[in-house]
């Protein structure tokens, strides 16, 4: 975000943002309007203290409620400049939490709570559980993306639908969400 996007609250000029969230996914950011909630922010971010939560509609019907996703993540960045993330042995720890919300034919939605954050952790190990997030161009089923293109989906249906905090120093405790 620059400037010149805070257009409809101009006296917020010096604006920061915390967090990212991927071009594609939808929902809450954090941001900060002073120097000092950002460096609070971001050392609560560090401490893995900010907790997020995401909705996704996962390929596939998901017979189990809940499971946890624990694989090592490896960002690759392309020629081309893009960043390509894969499971590697050798990469950063990573965990997801999944959470059934509900059933339909040929998908399944569901929550998606972070553990760490990494770049694509929640569409990679999505993938890696054998169900890729619908409507991903990077890292999902094209036949199945152009299935549901044919239904209305036509981006990536991730969303970030949750974020918690506590400031520290007991300065209260911050809850945002976002429906979809």
């Amino acid at each position: 975000m620059n400037k010149t996007e805070i257009g409809f609250q101009p006296e917020l000029r010096d604006l920061s943002l915390v967090h990212r969230l991927d071009r594609e996914t939808s929902g809450c950011l954090v941001l900060a309007k002073r120097r000092s909630a950002l460096r609070a922010l971001q050392a609560l971010q560090r401490e893995n203290a900010i907790a997020k939560r995401y909705q996704a509609l996962l390929l596939g019907r998901i017979r189990r409620d809940t499971w946890r996703i624990d694989l090592p993540l490896q960002k690759n960045t392309l020629s081309s400049g893009e960043r390509l993330v894969r499971v590697d042995p050798g990469g950063k720890s990573a965990a997801t939490r999944f959470a059934v919300l509900r059933r339909y034919e040929g998908a399944t939605l569901v929550s998606a709570e972070l553990e760490t954050g990494r770049t694509h952790q929640i569409r990679v190990h999505a993938l890696a559980g054998g169900h890729p997030i619908l409507g991903d161009p990077k890292y999902g089923d094209d036949a199945a993306n152009r299935d549901f293109r044919k239904l209305g989906l036509r981006r990536l249906f991730l969303h970030a639908s949750d974020v918690a905090f506590t400031w520290p120093e007991g300065r209260g405790r911050v809850e945002v969400s976002a429906p979809i």
